[in-house]
C-alpha cells in the first residue's frame, strides 16, 4: 500500500539527512524574495464589492489604492526607516518588501470608493454602476 505521506513532508525528511541546517534559513530567504504578498478577500455584496487585504504592520503612507478601467490594485511599498538603519541589530526579521493585487471588478464605480485601514485590515467598498444599455433603437424614415 503507499504511503500517505505528503511529498512535501517527505522531501523535507531526505533533505534533512543530507543538510545538516535543514531549514534555518528558509524564513530569511522567503522574506526577500520577489513573491512577497498578502491575502486579499473580494465580497460581492450585491450593490457593492467590498475588498479586505491584511496588511499587518504597515501604514496608510506605505498603500497605493487604484481603480484603473475596472481593475481595483492594491499596492504595498513597505522601506526601512532610517532610524532603523542606526540602530545595532543582532537579528531582524523585518525587511523591505513590496507587493501589488489587483481584481478586475466590471461594473465598478468611480464615484463613493472608500477605503480604511484599520487594525492591519484595509477594507476597500466599491459601489457597482448601474448596468449601461449600448443598444439604441433608431427609427426609420
Amino acid at each position: 500500500m503507499a504511503s500517505m505521506v505528503p511529498y512535501d513532508r517527505y522531501n523535507r525528511a531526505i533533505r534533512s539527512m543530507f543538510d545538516p541546517f535543514g531549514d534555518l534559513f528558509t524564513p530569511l530567504v522567503q522574506a526577500g524574495s520577489e513573491t512577497a504578498s498578502f491575502k486579499m478577500d473580494v465580497e460581492d455584496t450585491g450593490d457593492a464589492y467590498v475588498l479586505r487585504a491584511l496588511l499587518p504592520g504597515v501604514t496608510r503612507d506605505q498603500i497605493d489604492v487604484e481603480l484603473n478601467e475596472g481593475r481595483l490594485s492594491v499596492s504595498v511599498d513597505v522601506t526601512e526607516s532610517e532610524e532603523d538603519k542606526d540602530k545595532n541589530y543582532l537579528h531582524k526579521e523585518t525587511c523591505e518588501w513590496s507587493a501589488t493585487r489587483g481584481v478586475y471588478l466590471k461594473d465598478a464605480a468611480t464615484a463613493g470608493l472608500t477605503a480604511r485601514l484599520a487594525d492591519g485590515v484595509l477594507t476597500v467598498n466599491v459601489p457597482k454602476q448601474e448596468e449601461k444599455v449600448n443598444v439604441t433603437k433608431i427609427a426609420i424614415d
